[in-house]
């Protein structure tokens, strides 16, 4: 009787397992959304919000002038633009519009579509015209640059000119789309956000930014403007994760329709970038665009606009210098920011 007994209350190995497994899952799945919620409580939105197509669209808007466009890259936030300098040299002179894109800070990503460049290219020009920008400056650092180039191909006569920063330009491997596709897929990737990711995030993310900063340095204050958790909710993983697994095709669809390009372009690039190979894509993007110029820095990496926010800011200067406004246009424009900040 005593056997008997003993033998209904064992659990076999693999169901003891199983359940020790899926504990460890809810209970870090608790962990983590209560760690996003914090971030959130700690670190509320910055700017204003517009909605655009069913879309709820976080940005700021700054000064007053011409009008400038900051496109972040992927992992990041729109503070990325601030932190870096770029933000406050340009809203001396210009209105400088920035976005959090799908997915990333406080603007939304919903599942009902496929997030492409070109679909995220196409819901900010909506958002512009709303917002009232007229002919941008359109600055892109990395995976910006994406969004920033299908904004010239698919609405060439809304954008002024590109700035594009260490972007990747033309479809090769990428080792960080293969180890991050796991966490782009539905279901499976649900799991692994709201449970391993942000614990190996936690783990790896100072010497992943430390990276796309070499040769350079770091700058300490880097995370108190992008505060760490911030960067590793689960739905910024999505966004994170589903753009890596989305960049090659992007850039696949773009590549023929550079040489169509004819706006000013300023391309800028690290040469110690161990991200994105400076020579197979920024030099590569010059060598094909009429009416573009190169600048590869000297002791920087992926995230040379640190080092180089005046450079950056007078290319846009350049730009406005080769593609003047007409007064009707500048009127209209400064009506439509009027209308925008009020």
């Amino acid at each position: 009787m005593s056997n008997l007994f003993t033998k209904r209350k064992t659990r076999p190995p693999a169901v003891a397992a199983l359940a020790v497994a899926a504990t460890t899952a809810v209970a870090a799945a608790i962990w983590n959304r209560y760690k996003a919620k914090r971030a959130e409580r700690e670190d509320p939105p910055i700017g204003r919000f517009v909605d655009v197509d069913g879309v709820r669209l976080h940005y700021t808007d700054t000064g007053r002038g011409p009008c400038v466009v900051l496109l972040h890259g992927n992992t990041v936030l729109l503070q990325d633009f601030e932190a870096s300098g770029v933000t406050g040299m340009l809203a001396e002179d210009h209105r400088v519009i920035s976005f959090d894109r799908p997915g990333f800070g406080y603007s939304e990503r919903p599942r009902n579509r496929l997030w492409t460049a070109q679909a995220q290219a196409a819901l900010l020009q909506r958002a512009l015209e709303l917002l009232g920008a007229n002919r941008p400056v359109v600055i892109g650092h990395s995976w910006g640059t994406l969004v920033a180039l299908s904004l010239a191909v698919d609405s060439p006569a809304q954008v002024r000119g590109l700035v594009l920063v260490s972007g990747y330009y033309f479809p090769s491997a990428r080792l960080d789309g293969v180890m991050t596709a796991p966490a782009a897929m539905p279901v499976v990737g649900d799991v692994l956000r709201y449970t391993a990711s942000p614990f190996a995030g936690r783990l790896l993310m100072k010497k992943t930014v430390q990276a796309m900063f070499a040769p350079a340095s770091m700058p300490e204050a880097f995370f108190g403007s992008m505060p760490r958790e911030m960067l590793l909710r689960p739905s910024q993983i999505r966004a994170t994760s589903e753009d890596a697994a989305l960049m090659l095709p992007a850039a696949a669809r773009l590549r023929d329709n550079y040489p169509s390009i004819d706006m000013p372009v300023r391309i800028f690039a690290g040469a110690g970038d161990k991200v994105v190979d400076p020579e197979s894509h920024s030099a590569r993007l010059h060598g094909v665009l009429p009416n573009s110029t190169l600048d590869i820095e000297p002791d920087a990496g992926h995230m040379v606009h640190y080092k180089i926010a005046a450079l950056i800011c007078a290319a846009v200067s350049d730009i406005e210098a080769h593609t003047p406004h007409s007064a009707t246009a500048d009127s209209d424009g400064d009506q439509l920011e009027a209308m925008a900040a009020s």
